[in-house]
């Protein structure tokens, strides 16, 4: 059986609605402004392969009066920008993705940063930021689906990891009186931290050394083991990973507290993003009564994003693919 999937798409011409939003105060630098962008949805959410950030920088000091927004950056809304007097462009998905090996009046992309530049106007895009953030684009997204719990499906991880260094070797000393010997060489080592604590094991008790290393110190460490075998009994050695983030990544999955028809759920789609025309693309067997109980939602294609993850409807805004379920 296949499940149904459902593309958000304007009944209209696609032409981006843009919104110029101005701060309460008369204006904001520049730096403070992108440390608040930053604050709503830190840049570490986006994915590996995405352009985010500030694309395009005037020459400093550059104050922002004017903050224009659009879904994408064309060369029609670029002249919408310089018309409303924008300070800068947030632009949810980038303009300048590839990089670009000359600038000149060729391509629209590059006369977008000369435009830019020569009126200074920054460009700032978070895209799959947004779309990660607690409260970003798949957070909304899946708010118009009624009563329901959701997870992200593909989780994100924090930045840095909670300790330093990338490894943590655990071993025990194996005679007391080696203990100062021991802890002193592995100190010693540049990139490695170490703590001590008692464990009992088959009913003694011995200390045990835990050493935190970067992936450098690591080898050291190891090393230096294999050296001294006559020192250390029961090595474990970990990897330490980023730890992952609550209510944070790619796409939504949402169990809906009580299940609706199809139909039901195109109604309450298109009443939440005021849209009057979506669609739709039904799986085999399935018609518009068909129960709705689980909803992958991806702010994007989700091709990857939603691979291999089962439901009875995805909602997603690109093109369409197929899954036996």
């Amino acid at each position: 059986m296949l499940s149904s999937r459902l593309r958000l798409v304007p009944a209209t011409v696609r032409l981006i609605h843009c919104l110029i939003c101005s701060s309460s105060r008369s204006f904001m630098d520049l730096k403070a402004l992108l440390s608040s962008l930053n604050d709503f949805a830190s840049l570490s959410f986006a994915e590996s392969w995405d352009n985010v950030g500030l694309l395009v920088e005037p020459s400093p000091p550059h104050t922002v009066n004017t903050l224009f927004l659009t879904n994408d950056l064309t060369e029609e809304v670029m002249e919408e920008a310089l018309q409303k007097k924008a300070d800068l462009i947030l632009s949810y998905h980038p303009p300048i993705f590839r990089p670009m090996k000359r600038i000149t009046w060729k391509t629209w992309k590059e006369r977008l940063v000369i435009r830019a530049l020569e009126n200074r106007v920054g460009i700032y895009s978070p895209h799959t930021a947004y779309d990660a953030a607690p409260q970003g684009v798949n957070n909304w997204l899946a708010k118009g689906l009624g009563v329901c719990t959701s997870r992200p499906i593909h989780a994100s991880r924090a930045p840095d990891c909670p300790t330093e260094g990338t490894h943590r070797v655990e071993f025990s000393v194996a005679h007391t009186q080696d203990l100062d010997k021991v802890f002193s060489a592995v100190k010693g080592i540049a990139g490695v931290s170490v703590t001590s604590f008692s464990a009992r094991t088959d009913d003694e008790e011995q200390t045990r050394l835990s050493l935190n290393c970067t992936q450098q110190a690591l080898m050291q460490v190891v090393a230096f083991l294999s050296q001294h075998r006559q020192y250390y009994q029961k090595t474990e050695i970990l990897s330490l990973e980023k730890p992952l983030l609550l209510h944070t990544g790619m796409g939504r999955l949402c169990t809906l507290d009580e299940s609706v028809s199809l139909a039901t759920m195109i109604e309450q789609i298109k009443r939440h993003l005021k849209l009057s025309h979506v669609r739709l693309a039904l799986g085999v067997g399935k018609t518009l009564e068909s129960p709705v109980k689980v909803v992958a939602v991806c702010a994007g294609s989700g091709s990857s994003v939603l691979q291999g993850t089962e439901a009875d409807l995805y909602l997603t805004d690109g093109l369409p693919w197929w899954r036996s379920g």
